[in-house]
């Protein structure tokens, strides 16, 4: 495993300033999700740290690299690319020989969509995006306090908060986060 210092000097060459800043926040919500749920610390924090990898490349960038890759699941991914950062960063952190851990990797690629089955990493990294200290909106402190207390219920807030988001802005929206949803919603009745 890589040392947080260097994963955090490569972050920091590539993103804003505001976005490195994010990245600190959700590397230490991440951890301190994982230490909460019995998970691993030091993974979820690589995981946090490295999650935006690809968020600062063009919309042309991140098609072709997913393109390459054959990571391209649906359509809409052409019409929003900006969501193709999270699998074309767990590509491209694999490519660049940065991280091999599957765990890691995984956790990055599912963190804006989610995925149909997720492990303890995947809902920390997911969750400690929406919730790092950086994050301004309605429901926040809620989301917040039902990540600390149970993942899935958090997962299940957190979907339907992006989903209606997105409906409530006539955004575009990813039909993988609606199965993702209904999964969470099957799991906490």
């Amino acid at each position: 495993m890589i040392d947080p210092a260097y994963a955090k000097a490569i972050i920091k060459e590539k993103l804003s300033p505001p976005r490195y800043i994010h990245s600190l926040n959700v590397a230490k919500e991440a951890q301190e999700l994982a230490i909460q749920h019995g998970g691993d610390g030091q993974r979820a924090y690589l995981a946090g740290i490295l999650h935006d990898y690809a968020k600062g490349l063009s919309a042309d960038i991140l098609i072709a690299i997913a393109e390459e890759y054959h990571a391209i699941e649906n359509e809409i991914e052409y019409l929003i690319p900006h969501i193709l950062h999270a699998k074309v960063g767990a590509i491209l952190l694999k490519k660049d020989k940065i991280i091999t851990d599957s765990r890691i990797l995984n956790a990055i690629a599912s963190h804006t969509l989610g995925n149909l089955q997720m492990d303890i990493l995947d809902k920390i990294i997911f969750l400690a995006d929406m919730i790092e200290p950086g994050r301004d909106y309605p429901q926040h402190q809620r989301l917040h306090c039902l990540a600390y207390k149970n993942l899935d219920e958090a997962m299940l807030f957190g979907l339907e908060l992006t989903i209606r988001h997105c409906l409530e802005n006539r955004r575009l929206l990813h039909p993988k986060t609606v199965k993702v949803r209904n999964i969470y919603l099957k799991i906490c009745k």
